[in-house]
């Protein structure tokens, strides 16, 4: 899709807004090394995973990632997971960030997701304020991580 994009406009991404999607995912991670092509390619043509994207003009501003996992629990009802949550610094607390989160939970809750997990490793209380006001709380959970080293 490479039309003419509307201001705030919202939609899916594909490999042809990869570069976008990774000058924007350097104000996530800065530094990160790029993907390589068969990544790229693995990545867009997984099934249940989806990329978001909110643009003003013809600029990607804001985006995150849902990835629908199918479960053998909750009577055999998907659970959605979001990652990936940027939004560019310069768009930062005008609602760019929030509209492609809530769009990622619609679609989770469209294909019959039971719940929603998002996980962050930032320490900025102000990033936690964010996302309960998305609706996500903590409540009962507590998630682990390990990362390869």
């Amino acid at each position: 899709m490479t039309a003419a994009i509307i201001a705030g406009q919202l939609r899916d991404l594909g490999v042809d807004d990869l570069d976008a999607l990774l000058g924007l995912y350097q104000h996530l991670n800065v530094g990160d090394a790029p993907p390589s092509a068969a990544s790229v390619r693995a990545v867009f043509a997984h099934p249940g995973l989806r990329h978001f994207g909110r643009f003003d003009g013809d600029a990607l501003i804001a985006t995150c990632n849902l990835a629908v996992i199918p479960n053998l629990t909750r009577g055999g009802r998907s659970y959605g997971v979001i990652e990936d949550v940027v939004t560019h610094p310069d768009h930062r607390q005008q609602g760019h960030g929030r509209a492609v989160i809530r769009h990622a939970i619609e679609q989770a809750w469209a294909v019959g997701a039971y719940k929603v997990v998002l996980t962050t490793s930032r320490k900025d209380p102000a990033v936690w304020a964010f996302y309960e006001r998305c609706g996500f709380d903590s409540g009962d959970k507590r998630a682990f991580v390990i990362r390869r080293t």
